[in-house]
């Protein structure tokens, strides 16, 4: 007989007739049998098959055994001691199971605060872990609202997720004095502010929360990038299911409900102006310069920070009358998502009141300033005469008896630069500020300079570009073959006309808010008639402007 068949044939007769020594005692390996001992394979297997009958039959005797025992205990023992049993035994399983931590996430505090986590939570929940449809689930909508319905987990049930690897479990129910097993953190908003409330602070029974449980081997995961994924995505779900909006510089009234800093400087107003970029009547390199131009500074918040300068963009609009400042401003915030902040500089009463509403503006926002030139004396200083002191100050003065007349304190032009670019500028990060005027010129140099208005865009008169932009906006883009027999005609007679009123308008110079006037006029007449219109209107206008032109020689 080989040796080596011998060695092997001895190693499994030991193996059958040897006790398990106590280290191999409750350990399960897997032998895979190799390819070239095929025999010496199936003898094991054999053997270990005889092994293991006894030992499950000890096992089905242990099973029984135990349920006599559980039914014995429940009839015997009084119901506290054996409520105290099942306790002593579940401490006993969960030594031999993966010891896990647990955060309580509160609704509010002892205080009644709002705790930011609980309801971004409660948001993620609903947009992540029960968008698989649920058997259960809360969903809500705010009266009015224009966003989404919302999901939420409901009370007493469960969602799971599972970030970069670590699985985790959320469950609703309500705050307690008695814990959740394992390791208990409480999180609430005056923690984070080190305010009374905060993490070790009584909370009251009965309190919503959310209890988050994860192996506690993951622990610096959960605390350290878990809980800031959640605020990120919850943050980022609140920008696009919000209802944008207009402010305007003026106090709100609340019927009594107490108000903050920027409820009591703005009033609001559902945004809902439907300007876009391709709605736009201007030259389409301009506009894609723009949209450019603003992508680039949203994504360049690292950029900003890294070059000292505050994470805010200075726009300075300019032209004549109807040339598309207002729609242009429109078409920039519906294409960020921001806010805007109409702020009207004549019902400014002082320099601290225009940092106080700086200040009170929030993120993701357009603060706009119309008109600028009309709203305060803001004008080129290098114009101006040398002494403003009038004569009727000085008969007033004189009146007064010496003593200077009282005046109200206004805004000054310090006070707006300090605005656009002081250190009050810095106090909200990604805005942006827009100044609309008809009279560049007029305007102080130091309000202009790079920095304050970083970039100029002038807008001009409805070109051939535009007014197709128009046509199509007002008049649908196209003439359309229902009214002639020959396939067609309908298009070709629309491009005569519009290339007649393109020529036309290299000719006489026309703004887009005239251009529109005359396709609403029109409406309803079809595009071939509010074309003809313009083409006529716009004809006119070239044989007055010659003959104002030979009268003047004359």
């Amino acid at each position: 007989m080989p040796s080596s068949y011998k060695n092997a044939r001895e190693g499994t007769d030991n193996a059958n007739h040897n006790p398990p020594t106590h280290e191999s005692r409750g350990r399960h390996t897997t032998v895979c049998p190799s390819t070239a001992h095929g025999h010496i394979g199936a003898t094991s297997l054999a053997g270990d098959m005889k092994a293991t009958a006894p030992s499950w039959s000890s096992v089905g005797s242990l099973f029984a055994t135990a349920m006599v025992v559980r039914a014995a205990a429940r009839d015997v023992l009084p119901p506290e001691a054996y409520g105290a049993l099942r306790a002593l035994l579940g401490h006993a399983a969960a030594t031999f199971r993966h010891p896990t931590d647990t955060i309580v996430v509160l609704e509010s505090d002892a205080n009644g605060v709002p705790n930011e986590l609980y309801e971004s939570a409660q948001l993620y929940l609903g947009a992540h872990c029960l968008a698989s449809s649920p058997p259960v689930m809360h969903l809500h909508k705010a009266h009015g609202a224009t966003a989404d319905v919302v999901a939420s987990l409901p009370h007493h049930h469960t969602a799971r997720d599972t970030f970069r690897g670590v699985a985790v479990v959320w469950t609703s129910g309500n705050a307690d004095a008695t814990g959740c097993g394992g390791t208990t953190t409480g999180y609430s908003p005056a923690a984070f502010a080190g305010r009374r409330g905060g993490f070790g602070s009584p909370v009251a029974v009965g309190v919503r929360c959310l209890r988050l449980e994860f192996p506690r081997r993951h622990r610096d995961v959960v605390r350290g990038e878990y809980i800031a994924h959640v605020l990120a995505v919850a943050s980022a779900l609140r920008l696009k299911m919000r209802e944008r909006k207009l402010y305007t510089n003026g106090q709100s009234y609340c019927h009594g409900a107490p108000m903050d800093e920027h409820q009591m400087m703005w009033s609001s107003h559902p945004f809902t102006h439907p300007s876009t970029f391709d709605t736009l009547a201007m030259d389409p390199a301009l506009r894609d310069a723009i949209r450019s131009d603003l992508l680039r500074f949203v994504r360049r918040r690292e950029h900003y920070a890294r070059a000292g300068r505050a994470w805010k963009r200075g726009y300075l609009l300019h032209g004549l009358p109807g040339t598309g400042k207002t729609s242009l401003i429109a078409a920039i915030a519906n294409f960020l998502e921001f806010d805007i902040y109409d702020l009207e500089l004549t019902a400014v009463g002082s320099n601290s009141e225009l940092r106080r509403l700086l200040a009170s503006t929030r993120p993701k926002s357009v603060i706009v300033v119309e008109d600028i030139d009309c709203s305060l004396d803001l004008f080129d200083r290098t114009t101006r005469a040398s002494s403003s002191w009038s004569p009727s100050q000085d008969a007033q003065f004189n009146d007064m008896g010496g003593m200077m007349p009282y005046t109200r304190e206004r805004i000054s032009l310090s006070g707006v630069l300090n605005f656009v670019d002081g250190l009050w500028s810095s106090c909200v990060g990604e805005r942006l500020i827009v100044f609309t005027t008809n009279h560049v010129d007029k305007l102080d140099p130091a309000l202009l300079r790079p920095g304050r208005m970083d970039r100029k865009i002038e807008l001009g008169y409805c070109k051939g570009h535009a007014l197709r932009v128009l046509a199509n906006n007002y008049l649908g883009g196209g003439g359309g073959d229902e009214d002639y027999d020959v396939p067609g005609d309908g298009d070709r007679l629309y491009e005569e006309l519009i290339g007649e009123a393109e020529r036309l308008l290299e000719e006489v110079h026309l703004t887009p808010a005239d251009v529109a006037e005359v396709f609403m006029g029109c409406d309803g007449d079809g595009a071939h008639a509010a074309l003809r219109k313009l083409v006529d209107d716009l004809s006119g206008k070239r044989i007055a402007a010659q003959k104002c032109v030979e009268s003047n020689d004359v």
